[in-house]
C-alpha cells in the first residue's frame, strides 16, 4: 500500500505561483511513477505531469509546459508540482498518484487540494 497527502492549494492571482507537495508513505521501494493530475467543475480528470520515481524522466500536459515543473525528494519521500504563470484555465482539484511497478495505470491516489486562480 501507498498513502499520498497533498498540500500547497489555496487561491491565486492570475499570473502568480503556487507550489503543491505529496508527501508519500509506504511501499516507496515499489513505486514506479508519481504523477499530478487535476479535475476542474463538470470536466473530467486529467493527466497534468508525472516523474519515475527513479531516474529523472518526466511528463508534462501540453496545457502547462513551460508553465509547471514536476520534481521529486526521495530523500523525503515527496512529490513537487511547481506552477507559475497560473491561469483561470487552471483552476481544479488536484491530485497525487502513484503507479506501482507491473501496472499500466495509477493505483493510489490522494484526497486532493484546491487550486483556485482568479483575480
Amino acid at each position: 500500500q501507498v498513502q499520498l497527502v497533498e498540500s500547497g492549494g489555496g487561491l491565486v492571482q492570475p499570473g502568480g505561483s503556487l507550489r503543491l507537495s505529496c508527501a508519500v508513505s509506504g511501499r516507496t521501494f515499489n513505486i514506479y511513477t508519481m504523477g499530478w493530475f487535476r479535475q476542474a467543475p463538470g470536466k473530467e480528470r486529467e493527466f497534468v505531469a508525472g516523474v519515475r520515481w527513479i531516474g529523472s524522466t518526466t511528463y508534462y500536459a501540453d496545457s502547462v509546459k513551460g508553465r509547471f515543473t514536476i520534481s521529486r525528494d526521495n530523500a523525503k519521500n515527496t512529490v513537487y508540482l511547481q506552477m507559475n504563470i497560473l491561469k483561470p484555465e487552471d483552476t481544479a482539484v488536484y491530485y497525487c498518484a502513484a503507479q506501482v511497478a507491473g501496472t499500466v495505470k495509477y493505483d493510489y491516489w490522494g484526497q486532493g487540494t484546491q487550486v483556485t486562480v482568479s483575480s
